[in-house]
């Protein structure tokens, strides 16, 4: 089978040639780029950050099987691809390790804001020893926004911090709420709530047309005053303009930021002169979930060749 790889040929930690050596029969092709001219003579295609429109899709005639390499398919027009017999499948967060990795990144942001990681580089420097007094996670409310595996993974290792844990999720139910160990769950019309009492607000939803910009100029207002918040989804979550405007008027202690409203960002954003933790979007990136993803990836491809239903298929 031939297999399009819609991304730098080392993109995601070498994903590619990882996925080669697992299906060495297979023939992939990386694009170079985060775009995709054609799909003529593909079989299957991993899109990673690539728009995949019903355009797209007619320029490939034997295409079975569009395989994220991960969860999000934003970027992919799902109902034209089952109106045209194509496969769309994911990974989901829980089946990978994925949002574990996710999971991790998100508390190395929460404690990096917190003790200051820029003013103790500055410290170092200027020789001064004892500063700058950080905050602890203990005691703190941390609003969960997205109860599915990474909000769940993220649960998990937050209780031992001794935090206060809220969150919110689509159909909220008291069995998520004792199995997580929240104090309370609340469904989008409590959204006011949860942002007004969290210490650290941690976005782990999908990006959809009702979450697009779930974080702006409003909901800002209502965030807890010196309160911080990390994005481990999807830059659409939080209008740009919006929270630049909280860091810079100091309503909002910081920010971690993992994606962004582009990708690749642009490194000279002003927005990041502020109290702003940002990676480039490697939150899944792990040797634990990158194995994870190309067994279910390398898996569903072979499912295919096979003629079978390949897992975690998506429908409209």
């Amino acid at each position: 089978m031939k297999i399009l790889f819609a991304a730098p040929e080392n993109a995601w930690g070498g994903f590619l040639g990882k996925i080669r050596s697992v299906l060495p029969r297979h023939e992939f092709v990386a694009t170079g780029g985060f775009n995709i001219d054609s799909l003529e003579g593909f079989d299957v295609l991993i899109p990673t950050m690539s728009m995949v429109t019903a355009e797209v899709m007619d320029t490939g005639r034997s295409l079975k099987l569009i395989q994220q390499c991960g969860a999000g398919l934003e970027t992919v027009d799902i109902k034209a691809a089952v109106e045209r017999g194509i496969w769309v499948a994911n990974v989901p967060t829980d089946k990978s390790g994925n949002a574990d990795s996710v999971a991790e990144l998100g508390i190395y942001m929460m404690i990096g804001l917190s003790r200051d990681v820029e003013g103790m580089s500055t410290s170092l420097k200027e020789r001064r020893m004892g500063e700058p007094q950080g905050r602890a996670l203990l005691g703190k409310t941390v609003g969960l926004i997205g109860l599915g595996g990474i909000g769940k993974a993220l649960a998990r290792r937050l209780k031992p911090f001794g935090v206060r844990l809220v969150g919110l999720r689509r159909n909220p139910d008291d069995k998520t709420k004792r199995e997580m160990g929240l104090d309370w769950i609340g469904g989008k019309e409590d959204l006011e709530s949860l942002l007004g009492e969290s210490d650290y607000v941690l976005l782990c939803l999908p990006l959809t047309d009702e979450s697009r910009d779930i974080i702006n100029k409003k909901t800002i207002y209502w965030m807890k005053q010196g309160s911080f918040l990390i994005n481990l989804s999807r830059g659409g979550l939080v209008n740009r303009d919006a929270l630049e405007e909280a860091l810079a008027r100091g309503h909002l202690a910081g920010a971690g930021l993992d994606v962004f409203w582009e990708e690749p960002p642009d490194p000279y954003d002003p927005i990041f002169s502020y109290n702003v933790m940002v990676t480039p979007h490697i939150g899944g990136s792990t040797d634990v979930s990158i194995k994870g993803i190309i067994d279910v990836v390398a898996g569903n491809i072979q499912r295919v060749e096979r003629g079978e239903r390949p897992l975690y298929v998506k429908s409209i």
